[in-house]
């Protein structure tokens, strides 16, 4: 992985299952978190591009879960991008619990965007972002 985009969060309670341990469905909204945190850092605003007609969508996520969070674990959550195809891009992630920097969960999320017809299409901005990956 690149030198990742990183933000730091803290395990809530009220994301823990019954085992007393994040439950698998939320490091989901732990990843997309830190995807749009990265794409803001970048310059990349979903409003603006809603408003263009473009849409960034998910079309594939993979989740390897290594070790398990648990309540009041701080972590991170690191954002690399590369380019899979002409309309498809990649965001390697990895939560990485701070304390003793294990990892947690590695995953691969691909994307793309569309256009106002549903048609796959990166626009300039956007596919310079996955270029210099």
């Amino acid at each position: 992985m690149q030198q990742p985009f990183s933000i730091t969060l803290k395990v809530r309670d009220y994301e823990l299952d019954m085992q007393g341990i994040v439950n698998n469905g939320v490091y989901f909204n732990y990843l997309e978190h830190a995807r749009h945190e990265f794409l803001l850092a970048k310059g990349i605003d979903f409003a603006a591009l809603t408003e263009q007609g473009i849409h960034l969508v998910v079309i594939r996520s993979e989740l390897d879960y290594k070790s398990s969070l648990k309540s009041g674990d701080e972590f991170a959550v690191q954002v690399a991008v590369e380019r899979i195809s002409k309309v498809k891009f990649g965001f390697r992630q990895r939560v990485v619990r701070l304390a003793d920097e294990k990892i947690c969960v590695e995953a691969l999320v691909i994307g793309t965007a569309l256009n106002e017809r549903g048609r796959p299409y990166l626009s300039p901005d956007i596919g310079a972002l996955f270029d210099g990956a």
